[in-house]
């Protein structure tokens, strides 16, 4: 019995080793997986806080070029619209200068006479509403006479002796000139002193 009770006893002392190798080895690794986890965990921590902040630049430079892209197409429009009503304005421009000449060239023995009055009347006012409604829109006429030439507004289109005038005084307007806004969009045509 002895020999039995001596291997039940190397047994139990094996059995021992190896539950205390077995206890020591976890709580090693318990102790060096939390150490060898944590700076693994800071160093994920601090690639993804990377990866947010690039991905925040990224909106945001996203989110720039959208709004630059928005504001250049509303440029865009604006300006179209402001082209187009320039075409528009200068398709207009040979009826007014037509109502113009008309006005000026009434005859007086038809400015006396009663019937005629109201056709007078209606041109005129034909003429006014006109140019009201361009002015609303920002057109406008380029003075000229009495003014020295400027050639960002005004066309000489001859000179001429004018006793008293200043050489290049405008002293007669041809055409009218007209601006939208800033732009001119029919220099005035005019006649300058020598």
């Amino acid at each position: 019995m002895s020999r039995k009770h001596h291997k039940e006893q190397e047994e139990i002392q094996e059995q021992e080793t190896i539950s205390a190798g077995a206890a020591e080895t976890p709580a090693e690794e318990t102790a060096a997986i939390p150490a060898a986890t944590e700076a693994d965990m800071d160093a994920e921590i601090s690639a993804r806080d990377a990866e947010i902040q690039k991905l925040r630049e990224e909106v945001m430079r996203r989110a720039a070029e959208f709004e630059n892209f928005r504001k250049q197409k509303e440029r865009e429009a604006a300006l179209s619209g402001t082209r187009m009503l320039e075409n528009i304005v200068r398709e207009l421009l040979p009826l007014i200068d037509d109502l113009k000449r008309l006005m000026s060239h009434i005859p007086a023995e038809m400015q006396a006479m009663a019937e005629a009055k109201p056709f007078i009347e209606g041109v005129e006012l034909i003429h006014k509403n006109f140019m009201s409604l361009l002015e609303r829109k920002g057109v406008k006429e380029i003075e000229a006479k009495g003014k020295m030439l400027d050639v960002n507004f005004h066309e000489a289109i001859t000179q001429i002796d004018a006793p008293g005038a200043e050489p290049d005084t405008i002293v007669e307007e041809y055409q009218t000139g007209y601006t939208l806004g800033d732009r001119v969009i029919r220099h005035a045509k005019v006649i300058v002193a020598k």
